[in-house]
C-alpha cells in the first residue's frame, strides 16, 4: 500500500507547474469524496487520482503519456491496481477500464477543469458559492474552457453510473474540502 506522502512526493518530484499539481489535487480530492461515498479505499483511489498526470510535464505526448509514467511507477514500486487506473484514465492507451476506481478516475479528470474554469470566472472567484447549475449555464457555450471535452465528460459519468449534473455537484463538494490548496477560496465564505 502506498502512502498519500509518497504519491505526493512523487509529484512534487515531477511536476512543477503548479497549475497541473492542482489539477491533481483536485481529482484526488473527487476520488477520494467518490471512494468514501461507495465505500471503498480512499486512500487508493486518492493516490490514483494524485498520480494520474505526474509524468505529463515529462511526457507531454500521447505518444508517451501516460504510458512512459507507467514504468516510472512500477519502478517506485507504486501499486499495478494504480498503475492500470492511470494507465485506462486515457482513451488512446487502449487501456481498459474494467474496476469502479477505473471509472470513477475517468469520470474525474475532465470535469475538475471545467469546474476550476467556472470558480474562476466567477465574481467570488470560488468553490464555495459554486453550485452546479453555474457549471451547466457554462457548458452550453462551447467556447467556454474550450479546452474541456463535454462529450468526455458525459460519456465518462454515465460509464461511472453517475448522473452528470449531480457528478458536478459531487465534484464541486469534493474540491471545496480543498478549496484552499486549490487557490479557489475568492471572496465567499465557507
Amino acid at each position: 500500500k502506498m502512502e498519500r506522502s509518497e504519491a505526493l512526493a512523487l509529484v512534487r518530484e515531477f511536476v512543477k507547474n503548479e497549475s497541473l499539481v492542482r489539477h491533481m489535487l483536485s481529482v484526488e480530492a473527487a476520488m477520494r469524496y467518490y471512494a468514501e461515498k461507495l465505500g471503498e479505499d480512499p486512500e487508493t483511489w486518492g493516490n490514483a487520482g494524485l498520480l494520474h498526470d505526474f509524468d505529463w510535464e515529462i511526457h507531454p505526448t500521447l505518444e508517451e503519456h501516460p504510458q512512459a509514467g507507467a514504468q516510472i511507477l512500477r519502478q517506485r514500486n507504486v501499486p499495478e491496481e494504480m498503475i492500470h487506473a492511470v494507465l485506462s484514465h486515457a482513451d488512446h492507451t487502449g487501456v481498459r477500464r474494467l474496476s469502479r476506481m477505473e471509472k470513477a478516475l475517468y469520470a474525474c479528470d475532465e470535469i475538475t477543469g471545467l469546474v476550476t474554469a467556472v470558480a474562476l470566472v466567477r465574481p467570488s472567484r470560488s468553490l464555495y458559492d459554486l453550485e452546479a447549475s453555474s457549471v451547466k449555464k457554462k457548458w452550453k457555450d462551447r467556447a467556454f474552457a474550450a479546452g474541456a471535452n463535454r462529450e468526455e465528460i458525459a460519456r465518462a459519468a454515465a460509464e461511472f453510473g453517475v448522473e452528470l449534473w449531480e457528478h458536478v455537484g459531487n465534484v464541486i463538494r469534493a474540491m471545496r474540502a480543498i478549496a484552499p490548496e486549490l487557490d479557489l477560496v475568492g471572496t465567499a465564505s465557507p
